[in-house]
């Protein structure tokens, strides 16, 4: 069976270091730091000086100008996309929220420097994850939750998560997509979904898989619906399979159960079914014929699926407290509806006692976070506790079904395309099609689900494991031309 996450591209993974290092060193020149500070001169129309030292992040580096403001340079895929998609959203909750945001003065792109942000910098005793994780001296090591945390602490802590959480909850918006700022002559302020939702998943695939623009959505593409966007998140699954040239699978049958599992799981986002599973209106999964036939009264009790269209919601992808809003777009409300899978940390596919173990860990952790949860809604007016309010019910009920039908494993596993074969086969595929017979060895598994595919798939299925084989042989970066690769995933899309 599938313990975590699966192998990405490492010899791209290794190109991606190397180029990184330079581009990193290209950045600490002094020939740079001058431009900066000529920069935000120009900002802020007074002399500049750059504080050391440069603060490295995952996907942006922060020049500190003694002007008491940030200058963020990213370095990272679609890096002029993701900056005014990022400046935006903290902008727009800042102004219709009370989460507490840095002030943004501008962003732009600069002929030299390329796109930044200039933000208030704030004093802090540190972030949320540094009070949170398990002493240690190595910088190198992760955060993960540290197990001897005092539970009034993490509650405490954690309350402060939900709020924000609580206040994100309340903003809606017409389509899925990423936020984008727009100015009248009047100067006036607007904001509009008009630019694709990147993720960090996306990022991924393109720098540490190689897989060609063409596979991914277009930048001016939005979505109206929830079906449209959990199709286009198992499209993007789909491609990562077929363009990820070295370390995409182990044998064939290692690359049969992936295949199978994609196929399947796209035929259920465009079937609509995806968007209700785990909620009253799921009529259709194995999970929820089981209680029917048992009397129904689960299925009853459950809270119903949020609107499919015209009703979206802030998916921030790595929220990291109210600082850091790169890949927040608006997303289905079913993301928002689940326990957040930051609880420990640490992510279930990469945490090193396996994915098991990260559930057991998990779990026991739970009902510290339903707790913070509720003490959120009892203080956020509106929260849901006493009435409706924005959702049907209190996102704390939501969050609780989430965990119990699995809907929290059906959205870890639509954003994560390296976790995707751990979650399908441990937490969703029986849930969908119903218990397989006795135990199945791991190389079994895509035949218990075989004769679901249609003719078209089932004939395609050995082809593709063939010429995916053949592949794996050649340890190489391929630079594909984006319209072959438009014709090659168009070979496992059968539309």
């Amino acid at each position: 069976m599938y313990d975590g996450q699966e192998e990405l591209d490492n010899l791209v993974w290794d190109k991606n270091d190397e180029d990184s290092d330079k581009s990193l060193k290209r950045m600490r020149l002094k020939t740079t730091c001058r431009e900066v500070e000529r920069l935000a001169k120009e900002q802020f129309g007074a002399p500049a000086t750059l504080v050391s030292p440069l603060v490295v992040g995952g996907f942006n580096i922060l020049y500190r100008v003694h002007l008491e403001g940030v200058l963020q340079r990213p370095d990272v895929m679609f890096p002029v996309e993701k900056t005014i998609q990022e400046a935006a959203t903290a902008k727009y909750i800042a102004e219709n929220t009370q989460i507490p945001i840095p002030r943004h003065f501008s962003s732009g792109n600069d002929p030299t420097l390329g796109p930044f942000v200039t933000l208030e910098r704030v004093e802090t005793c540190g972030s949320m994850s540094a009070r949170l994780t398990t002493p240690n001296d190595d910088p190198s090591v992760g955060h993960v939750l540290n197990p001897e945390i005092d539970e009034t602490t993490l509650e405490h802590l954690w309350s402060k998560a939900a709020e924000c959480l609580l206040q994100l909850s309340r903003l809606t918006f017409p389509r899925i997509g990423g936020l984008v700022e727009f100015e009248d002559e009047s100067g006036d302020t607007s904001y509009r979904i008009i630019g694709r939702p990147l993720t960090h998943n996306m990022t991924d695939m393109i720098r540490l898989a190689n897989i060609p623009h063409a596979a991914l959505p277009l930048p001016d593409t939005t979505y109206p619906t929830a079906d449209a966007w959990y199709t286009a998140l198992a499209e993007m699954h789909l491609a990562q399979l077929v363009f990820q040239q070295n370390d995409a699978i182990t044998s064939a049958d290692d690359c049969r159960n992936k295949l199978v599992a994609r196929l399947l799981f796209r035929r259920l986002a465009r079937q609509g079914r995806l968007s209700c599973f785990g909620f009253a209106e799921d009529d259709w999964s194995a999970q929820a014929l089981r209680i029917a036939a048992d009397g129904g009264s689960g299925r009853e009790k459950l809270a119903p699926a949020p609107a499919g269209d015209g009703a979206f919601r802030i998916e921030a992808d790595e929220l990291v407290a109210v600082i850091d809003w790169e890949f927040a777009y608006a997303a289905p409300t079913q993301f928002a509806l689940d326990p957040p899978w930051w609880l420990l940390l640490e992510l279930a596919e990469t945490w090193s006692g396996g994915v098991d173990d990260w559930v057991r860990v998990y779990e026991g952790r739970l009902g510290t976070w339903f707790a913070a949860m509720e003490r959120a809604e009892e203080r956020v007016p509106g929260g849901g506790v006493d009435g409706p309010g924005p959702l049907p019910v209190p996102l704390s009920r939501y969050m609780r079904e989430s965990w119990e039908t699995g809907r929290f494993w059906l959205s870890y596993g639509a954003r994560k395309s390296w976790a995707f074969d751990m979650v399908f086969w441990r937490f969703l595929d029986e849930r969908f099609f119903g218990q397989r017979a006795g135990d199945v060895l791991k190389e079994d598994l895509w035949k218990t689900r075989v004769d679901l595919l249609t003719k078209g798939e089932m004939a395609a299925l050995e082809p593709f494991v063939e010429r995916k084989m053949r592949q794996s042989k050649d340890r190489v970066i391929v630079e594909w031309d984006q319209e072959e690769a438009k014709r090659r995933l168009l070979e496992v899309l059968f539309d």
